[in-house]
């Protein structure tokens, strides 16, 4: 089951609005015969590439999932019955399917007199199919919020100059978070000062995520903004009554609500509309005030925070007003994770929340 997950986590990025699955097929002595993993959207699933690769083998073994084999004909059948005609005696899957549509494989399976059950290692399962989880179980997608910062908490210097607070091996690590996302999302104030381009670089293939520039009154984004390029698509939010002219023509807009109290979109009808198009997770880069908007609406599963061994003293703060005015009121998170990264800290922390799949241990490592 643990090569499962492995073999799980090689489908992120690639297989929205699935999930991603791993497979391990033994044979009837208990020897590895095939696996395979969920490789793309409309593909065939992780089972049919695991049996495919155990051919003969598989009759009368066992099949171990990530995730419980799926129950419905879509773009491609369901794994619950190939895992029957391929005459699989034992499944053990370690994540339950929480969605209406494909549930009820493992009581296919049991009718079928297989031998199903849930299996080991059910924590790293969920784990590295958070995302996707997440998204069905709250009906939105999954956000990880992303931010870089020096020891002192600011996110650029007094002057607005913030190339580059962090080293070069952060900086990589955060094109993997990309990768990983079905789409990378900033706000007006981060595309006026920085820029940004948000495509994935230096990484083979990749499916580039959606960039997502939250424009609410659509006066930031530039005729040349670099994110307008054709290196990944790209999707404006505005306003419903945002005046569009000054936009590039030809641009995909979307128009939304704009938010009840204070600036901005509505981030609920945000997460909804990007949901409806397939979107399961979301890559959070910036800046401050939408983070703090996000966070107001309780929209933030996961924090990645990189911190360099930098002081500034002055600057704005990595984190804009979040709706919390007293420290009984504090968003509190557990910490998942700390990485070095060169010179750098990576912190993963989720809310202390038991409805979001987290990660089962805390851990201290080192990348070089």
């Amino acid at each position: 089951m643990r090569r499962a997950v492995e073999l799980a986590a090689r489908g992120l990025g690639h297989t929205s609005p699935n999930p991603v699955v791993g497979c391990v097929i033994l044979d009837a002595e208990g020897q590895q015969a095939g696996e395979g993993w969920h490789q793309r959207a409309g593909g065939p699933h992780a089972e049919v590439h695991a049996l495919r690769a155990a051919g003969e083998r598989a009759r009368g073994g066992t099949a171990l999932v990530t995730l419980e084999p799926c129950n419905h004909t879509g773009r491609t059948g369901p794994c619950a019955q190939a895992l029957i005609d391929a005459g699989i005696a034992r499944v053990r899957y370690a994540v339950a399917d929480p969605t209406a549509q494909a549930r009820g494989g493992a009581a296919t399976l049991a009718a079928a007199g297989v031998d199903v059950a849930p299996g080991p290692l059910a924590d790293e399962a969920a784990a590295v199919n958070e995302a996707w989880l997440t998204a069905m179980r709250r009906g939105r997608p999954f956000v990880l919020w992303k931010y870089a910062a020096t020891l002192d908490g600011r996110s650029a210097a007094a002057d607005g100059t913030s190339r580059w607070i962090t080293s070069a091996p952060a900086r990589a690590d955060v094109h993997r978070l990309r990768a990983e996302a079905d789409a990378v999302l900033v706000g007006s104030g981060t595309l006026r000062a920085d820029d940004p381009h948000l495509a994935v670089r230096d990484r083979d293939g990749v499916t580039q995520p959606l960039r997502v520039a939250v424009d609410t009154d659509a006066t930031a984004l530039k005729p040349d903004a670099r994110i307008l390029d054709d290196a990944a698509p790209t999707l404006i939010a505005v306003a419903e009554d945002a005046d569009t002219g000054r936009l590039p023509p030809g641009a995909e807009t979307l128009r939304l609500p704009r938010a009840e109290a204070g600036r901005g979109l509505d981030i609920g009808a945000l997460l909804a509309a990007l949901h409806d198009r397939g979107v399961r997770s979301v890559l959070l880069e910036g800046g401050p005030t939408l983070a703090g908007a996000f966070l107001a609406a309780g929209a933030v599963d996961k924090v990645v925070g990189y911190l360099a061994p930098v002081l500034l003293g002055a600057g704005p703060a990595a984190l804009a007003d979040a709706g919390i005015t007293t420290i009984a009121r504090a968003l509190r998170l557990e910490t998942a994770d700390v990485t070095r990264l060169g010179p750098d800290l990576r912190v993963t922390a989720v809310p202390t929340d038991p409805a979001v799949p987290t990660a089962p241990t805390t851990t201290l490592a080192e990348e070089n």
